[in-house]
């Protein structure tokens, strides 16, 4: 073991040379190889050492590029809730393409075997840090001395400048987030005299709609408000709506994000709707004579209104954040972000499943909305399931991915199956399944939980070997396109199923490295003589019919996301509507029936309340204006 490379040698100068040709008079930056050697061998070996390494740490801290992406690996498996080893690790730098510059699976074994003391990671850590804080204050003094260089005019921003820089070399990247009940309790009492003396019913943002600030009291701090609509329903306009007034009445620093429309179509829809001008009119230019005077004022109304929209239609949740938090700390500050939408965004490209991408978006939002203790609206477009129910009003199950209780799920440790219904009423625990990876392998993965979600409409897809499966509408099947919700598949559609070959398949143990620690589940399944070798096959959806409705299950595969459902390779559920604090649908009732009586008005409906009541809100919509306000006033 002791004779293996853990890295090149050329690789191990490659940055230390390349840091060397930057000011300095050539001179090596500060670091230490050994301890970030130490660091990581101690995260492979180690879960506790891998939450004392986040703590202090971050990927930007390594000086050797290979160990950033090695320490980005670890973390990204430990945030999943996945074991991190050398196996795990080469896996995940596989698929990210970085494990060859690390040196291989090898190198990560004999990082674990070369590593001193586990004990000692937080010792390391802080080398690590030290020395990262080291180059960060190199580099602002080059800075520094440039904007000397620079002769400034007004040397004394220049003074505040160079203080700054230095600040944030200083600045803990960490904070303490343990805090005792009595000070908690003080820190309640406060807020809640404050509320009282203040003596207003709004103790949120305030959405400008009257109804709906009855049941939110105002758009709360930390949480996350996932607003859901069909196409043509209004959501835009909706959310327009909410950030003109809190910026422009109630003078909240807004941030937009738009990846469906521009700069100019956003502003044009404020401007419509704040004038109350036919939106047609601005976009031919055929305005009348009174148009005018109604922009005038608008624009003397919301002209100095702290609403920024960002435009750009490629943007990810690291994006949003980034952007966020630089608005957040600067003198004007941040009160609300919206996202519009959901399923536009970037996400993770080594994801799973688009299914999973957006999980991981709606995560980001809730971990944003935590950490500057703003409301956060993210838009979300449903899909054309809930159009096949009479009734067309969006209900929670249009965000999650359900399964009939009769559904069987094949196990992964003997040749059984069991249904999710039993699965769920047992409160069964880390069972092993089968699962598909991203190669579309089938492979063991451990089901964490199953679920009730209730009782909702469900189809049944029939399969021509005869197989079937009863699920809502929304939830995704594997097709040769990729993931496909029920409601966006059609007969003669082909599904990945799983067929079992009755040929035992064995795994050597030696394609494992020696473990320091007790096997996980998974390792002992991947060394052990499976009772049988699953294969995928393809098959041919023969119907899709409605089946009524049925109490239905979620269940959560972490790994992998997939799970076998009466044979069919079928998604585990997204995590959207778990996410929020609150989930609001709009239904515009004259979309399906034109000559509907509630016409020119639209429902909110409150599916979810974390801290409060749900219920529903109405309001008015006036489609030439794309504008919704108050019944009472419009």
């Amino acid at each position: 073991m002791a004779s293996l490379q853990p890295f090149p040698s050329t690789a191990r100068r490659s940055r230390s040379e390349a840091a060397g040709a930057a000011p300095g008079g050539g001179r090596v930056p500060p670091h230490s190889l050994e301890a970030e050697e130490s660091l990581l061998g101690a995260m492979l070996l180690s879960r506790d050492a891998i939450a004392t390494a986040v703590e202090q740490v971050s990927a930007d801290d390594f000086y050797k590029p290979s160990h950033a992406h090695l320490f980005e690996a670890i973390t990204a498996l430990y945030a999943r809730g996945e074991p991190a080893d050398a196996v795990t690790v080469a896996e995940e730098m596989r698929r990210a393409g970085s494990l060859e510059a690390a040196g291989g699976a090898a190198a990560l074994v004999s990082l674990q075997a070369n590593t001193p003391a586990i004990s000692s990671a937080g010792r390391y850590a802080r080398i690590v840090e030290e020395h990262a804080m080291l180059r960060r204050l190199i580099g602002v003094a080059y800075e520094i001395a440039e904007l000397g260089y620079e002769l400034p005019n007004d040397v004394t921003a220049a003074l505040d400048e160079a203080e700054a820089l230095v600040f944030q070399v200083a600045q803990r990247r960490s904070s303490d987030t343990i805090r005792s009940l009595k000070e908690l309790l003080t820190e309640s009492l406060d807020q809640i005299e404050y509320l009282f003396e203040r003596g207003e019913a709004i103790t949120g943002v305030p959405s400008g709609y009257n109804d709906l600030d009855q049941h939110l009291f105002g758009l709360q701090p930390s949480n996350l408000i996932v607003v859901g609509a069909r196409p043509s329903m209004g959501k835009t306009a909706f959310a327009l709506g909410i950030a003109a007034h809190a910026a422009a009445r109630a003078h909240v620093p807004v941030l937009f994000f738009s990846l469906e429309m521009s700069h100019v179509e956003i502003a044009q829809r404020v401007l419509c709707s704040e004038a109350r001008v036919d939106a047609g009119r601005v976009r031919n230019g055929k305005l009348v004579e009174s148009d005018w005077s109604k922009i005038s004022q608008a624009i003397g109304r919301i002209g100095t209104a702290p609403l920024y929209i960002d435009d750009n239609p490629n943007l990810t949740v690291m994006d949003i954040r980034a952007k966020a938090r630089r608005m957040k700390s600067a003198e004007g500050g941040l009160g609300l972000v919206v996202v519009d939408y959901l399923q536009l965004m970037t996400g993770r490209s080594t994801a799973e499943s688009r299914q999973v991408e957006i999980s991981e978006i709606s995560r980001g939002l809730k971990i944003l909305a935590r950490e500057l203790q703003i409301p956060v609206i993210a838009l979300s477009q449903l899909s054309r399931g809930l159009e096949s129910r009479a009734d067309k009003r969006p209900m929670l199950a249009d965000l999650r991915e359900c399964l009939s209780g009769e559904t069987v799920v094949a196990r992964a440790d003997t040749d059984e199956v069991i249904s999710i219904a039993e699965l769920a009423r047992s409160d069964a625990r880390d069972v092993p399944v089968w699962s598909l990876d991203g190669d579309c392998q089938v492979i063991p993965a451990v089901m964490r939980q199953a679920w009730s979600t209730g009782t909702k409409p469900v189809h049944e897809v029939l399969l021509s070997s005869g197989r079937s499966l009863k699920a809502t509408a929304n939830h995704p099947l594997l097709a040769l396109d990729g993931w496909q919700p029920v409601a966006e598949l059609r007969p003669g559609d082909r599904l990945a199923v799983v067929a079992r070959s009755h040929q035992r398949a064995s795994r050597r143990s030696a394609e494992l490295p020696s473990p320091r620690a007790p096997l996980s589940l998974l390792e002992r399944l991947a060394t052990s003589e499976l009772p049988f070798a699953p294969a995928v096959d393809w098959e041919s959806i023969v119907s899709i019919s409605p089946a009524g409705e049925a109490e239905v299950f979620d269940a959560h595969v972490p790994a992998t996301h997939s799970f076998l459902a009466n044979g069919i390779v079928s998604h585990n559920s997204g995590a959207i509507e778990q996410d929020a604090d609150v989930v609001m649908f709009i239904y515009r009732d004259e979309i399906y029936n034109p000559d509907s009586s509630d016409r020119g008005t639209a429902e909110v409906l409150i599916a979810k309340h974390r801290n409060g009541p749900t219920g529903l809100a109405k309001l008015a919509f006036v489609s030439n204006y794309a504008r919704f306000g108050d019944l009472a006033r419009s």
